[in-house]
């Protein structure tokens, strides 16, 4: 249960730095700057949390993995799901 409120936490926060980026995609306005707030304090327990449950070599190990996975899949995803309209440039 550890690891899944570790891996839940971690990608959450992730997820947030991204989402708060300009350079995302996801969404057609990044959010605001409080949602990098929330996601220190998401990535903070998320990294704590892996601590716990794996050690501190492996815990530093699986935040990290699950930090770079989620920050691979979000622009795929956006892909996937196709750039908001304003973000596009040009068409053949």
């Amino acid at each position: 249960m550890t690891i899944l409120c570790a891996l839940l936490l971690s990608m959450a926060g992730a997820s947030l730095i991204y989402l708060a980026s300009t350079q995302q995609k996801l969404l057609s306005a990044p959010l605001h700057a409080s949602a990098r707030l929330a996601a220190a304090v998401a990535m903070t327990g998320g990294g704590v949390a892996w601590h716990v449950a794996a050690g501190t070599g492996a815990g530093i190990a699986a935040t990290l993995t699950t930090w770079m996975l989620t920050w691979v899949v979000l622009p795929y995803l956006a892909w996937w799901r196709g750039a908001p309209a304003s973000t596009r440039t040009g068409t053949r």
